[in-house]
């Protein structure tokens, strides 16, 4: 815990603008407030009548915290050369766009369609859509890969952890706050995922729940590559530093079709995984803490539920 509490003092130290986070701050507070008391999600991204007004609904979601975080910049720091950057431009404009398109991307739901009907097929389409989606996600990502930093660094994320001490630490200190979490309304209308099974006719075997969340945890596998190995780790290569707050920004509206609290505490975790990120270059710590956090999630849903009985 010691080696992350000096990455985060570092940040602070050489990152922190008390007035450019406050605007940043303010950012996303707007963000959440259009989207929590006027359906920002629901009205203009989610409500399109076609495939392509969902993905221009979502890319502007997307790309517009984004972008803007990077952009304020421009008031408050003055090493900001890495506008002259082409791949500068190339990923901040591509990055919302491969996000929009996993959000949406529902090829293989013809497929399944074809081989299950009734309830195993709403099953099948769920665990299917995760696994898919991370492919669909994390192909564009390699292929950059491939033609930016092939020769100066492994596939974004991919290297190896120190220790796994200090993130199993983190998660330990979540779960209080996640116990607090599961005693709350709009937390236990959406958690446990796994809630889903129990609506379906198809024979409720134990394997088929541990399919339903093992697919449910491989998404969270194309959240971190993308998030903290291929945003962070690309953009460090040419803005330092600088890209940390902007993908948290990013990251926290991804979350926005979600309860609140856990969109607004998204951009805090993505703060502190970007961080560990950047100065790690290694995505498994983050996906520890990820994947536990879930997981954890659909246990406090669970326990949760039965309380309320």
């Amino acid at each position: 815990m010691n080696q992350v509490f000096k990455y985060i003092k570092e940040f602070y130290h050489k990152e922190f603008n008390c007035y450019y986070f406050l605007l940043v701050l303010l950012l996303l507070a707007a963000l959440i407030y259009l989207n929590y008391w006027h359906f920002l999600e629901r009205r203009y991204a989610a409500s399109g009548k076609t495939r392509w007004s969902n993905f221009s609904g979502y890319y502007l979601l997307y790309f517009i915290p984004f972008a803007a975080a990077f952009f304020l910049q421009l008031l408050f720091f003055k090493d900001c050369s890495y506008y002259k950057n082409p791949w500068f431009w190339i990923i901040l404009i591509l990055a919302p766009a491969f996000f929009s398109f996993r959000v949406n991307f529902n090829f293989q739901q013809a497929v399944i369609n074809k081989i299950w009907t009734g309830d195993a097929l709403q099953y099948w389409l769920r665990c299917i859509n995760w696994v898919v989606r991370v492919f669909v996600l994390l192909i564009p990502v390699f292929i950059i890969w491939l033609i930016k930093d092939k020769s100066n660094q492994p596939f974004y994320g991919t290297k190896a952890l120190d220790s796994v001490k200090p993130y199993l630490i983190m998660l330990l200190i979540m779960v209080p706050l996640l116990a607090l979490a599961s005693t709350q309304k709009d937390f236990l209308s959406m958690y446990p995922k796994a809630k889903f099974l129990t609506q379906l006719q198809m024979g409720h075997q134990k394997w088929r729940y541990v399919v339903y969340e093992l697919c449910y945890g491989f998404d969270f596998v194309s959240i971190e590559f993308f998030f903290r190995g291929f945003l962070i780790l690309s953009l460090v290569k040419i803005c330092g530093p600088h890209c940390i707050i902007p993908v948290a920004c990013f990251y926290c509206a991804i979350h926005l079709g979600k309860p609140m609290a856990e969109a607004i505490s998204s951009f805090w975790g993505g703060l502190l995984l970007g961080i560990i990120s950047y100065n790690t270059g290694s995505v498994w710590g983050g996906l520890i803490i990820h994947l536990g956090i879930a997981w954890f999630m659909e246990v406090g849903g669970w326990l949760g539920a039965l309380l309320k009985k």
